[in-house]
């Protein structure tokens, strides 16, 4: 709800300030006072282009401030939130424009964007003038106005929350299917690598225990004869060392009770002996199985060549590189077997999903067929209560692919003059029609619809006597729970407001301003009465307007 607006130097508008009623205000004044300046003014915080020739004084900057009520809007919270700004429950947005032409916006006292105001503002006004034919001709607005008086709201977006499952899981099975045929380009191939190195079996550091073995093998010779000296001068020598040792010990042993220092290196001399009987055992031991064995040679280097191979040929260093390479093609190679089931399986998770979507956009578009003649009949009736006798609304609704507002092309069409040859809204209504049928739209689905702050300019154009009378009455009856601001020429209209702004041209110094003040109950009855007669209003226009107020 827009609660106040603050107009600073623009076009013919020195400085002004509206406090608007939260219910039906009414704008009205002589053509060319600046009635529509103030609309120009607003749209400029809704996101509309800013022109440096909007400025009185090109000294100074212009700026537009509007002060709006959020409470309850969810779609204003998430906008705030998503975009980083601070939320509280009163929201001003600022527009300046500098004498350079440079244009600034701002949420909060935060900078925005042109493009973020837009849409802010989409959530917070509806701004419809003459010859404004986008919100009505737009296929969205017609699918939420049959959805919101089908009461399918909550059945769309449990629908539209499905309808994004479904296609989420088709474009991973998309994925699937590219992956196998992927797969089954490179399946030979990682199949032939596979069994090469496979065939080969190598265990876990294989080649390099290999390159160990080799190494031993070749040198086996020289390694023996080592060993067959160490252990003939261990053991079979002329004076073998481990009995000498034993000898020695026993002679030191005859003397060690006269020396405190003998009985330890006696002690020694044994732990040495022994030590070293155990080394001729295992020196004795090695030389037995070293034995120089050509064809387990050949047989090391065979197999050392093969490995050598697949290291050179895959690019790596290492036995392990090959078992990892080999065990990543048998995951692939699985991975190929399995797909096919997992495809089915996914296959069948979206043909469940698919129908799940079908099922409720099928019982959405039953609903939105059921609403048609009984919206269609209310329209065509509000229509020739507010002076359009001959105009009627079809609504034409056509099977269309799958998407996210079920599976329905919905069209408004029109017919002005009882032709019978209906036509899409946007190609055959003039302004006034539009507004007119707008009003009458938007006052059947107010109860429906979360609908924003309604402004009107200028609508009753071409209407007077009682089709203003009527759209008075439509007016006044949907600004019962949501606030409505029109600009109007009509008294009748006039007459039905909860605060009535009368806009006016003074002179300053030099300079016409536009200025604008808010209306007193007899100051009322005088504007509307001057709008029945003329500037000097008779007895009976006081009259007639005095009970325009009252009623």
């Amino acid at each position: 709800m827009l609660r106040r607006l603050h107009i600073q130097n623009y076009a013919i508008i020195d400085e002004i300030d509206i406090d608007f009623s939260n219910t039906l205000n009414v704008i009205t004044g002589e053509t060319g006072a600046g009635k529509s300046i103030l609309m120009g003014a607003l749209s400029l915080i809704l996101g509309e282009r800013a022109d440096t020739s909007s400025l009185q004084n090109r000294e100074r900057k212009c700026f537009v401030e509007g002060f709006f009520s959020v409470d309850n809007k969810k779609a204003v919270e998430k906008f705030l939130t998503e975009n980083e700004f601070d939320f509280e429950e009163e929201l001003v947005i600022r527009r300046e424009i500098s004498a350079s032409g440079k244009s600034r916006g701002f949420i909060n006292d935060t900078p925005a964007t042109v493009q973020q105001l837009k849409e802010l503002a989409s959530s917070l006004v509806d701004l419809h003038q003459q010859f404004d034919t986008l919100e009505l001709g737009d296929s969205d607005f017609q699918r939420q106005v049959l959805d919101g008086l089908a009461g399918s709201t909550e059945l769309l977006a449990t629908y539209q929350k499905n309808f994004r499952n479904w296609n989420k899981q088709k474009h991973e099975l998309e994925q699937l299917q590219k992956q196998k045929e992927t797969f089954q380009k490179d399946f030979d191939y990682h199949q032939y690598v596979f069994n090469e190195l496979d065939q080969l079996g190598l265990s876990e550091n294989e080649l390099e225990n290999l390159e160990s073995e080799l190494q031993l093998l070749t040198n086996a010779e020289g390694i023996k004869t080592a060993l067959t000296k160490v252990y003939f001068e261990l053991k079979e020598s002329e004076q073998p060392i481990v009995p000498q040792l034993k000898i020695l010990a026993n002679q030191l042993n005859a003397f060690s009770g006269y020396h405190k220092d003998l009985p330890e290196l006696i002690k020694r001399l044994q732990s040495a002996q022994i030590e070293l009987q155990d080394i001729a055992d295992e020196v004795e031991s090695l030389n037995d199985q070293t034995n120089f064995d050509q064809k387990k040679i050949d047989q090391v280097n065979e197999r050392l060549s093969a490995g050598y191979k697949m290291l050179k040929k895959h690019g790596v260093q290492t036995t392990n590189d090959l078992i990892a390479i080999r065990n990543e093609l048998s995951q692939k190679l699985e991975a190929v077997l399995n797909i096919d089931e997992t495809i089915s399986s996914k296959e069948h998770e979206v043909k469940a999903l698919f129908q799940k979507a079908e099922d409720a956009a099928k019982t959405i578009s039953t609903r939105r067929k059921k609403e048609i003649p009984s919206l269609e009949q209310k329209v065509n009736a509000l229509l020739h209560q507010v002076g359009m006798p001959n105009a009627r609304l079809k609504i034409q609704v056509e099977p269309a692919p799958l998407n996210f507002f079920g599976h329905d092309a919905i069209e408004f069409l029109f017919d002005a003059n009882k032709s019978n040859r209906f036509e899409p809204i946007r190609k055959v209504a003039s302004g006034g029609e539009l507004s007119r049928l707008m009003l009458c739209i938007k006052s059947l689905v107010a109860q429906s619809i979360d609908l924003p702050t309604l402004i009107f300019d200028e609508i009753d154009t071409g209407i007077s006597g009682e089709a203003a009378k009527q759209v008075g009455f439509i007016m006044k009856d949907l600004s019962s729970n949501r606030q409505l601001i029109t600009i109007t020429h009509q008294p009748q209209i006039a007459g039905k407001a909860d605060a009535h702004f009368f806009v006016y041209k003074e002179i300053k110094g030099d300079a016409i301003k536009t200025n604008i003040r808010l209306l007193s109950q007899d100051e009322r009855i005088t504007a509307i009465a001057q709008m029945l007669s003329g500037e000097k209003p008779t007895a009976a226009a006081l009259e007639n307007a005095r009970e325009m107020v009252m009623n």
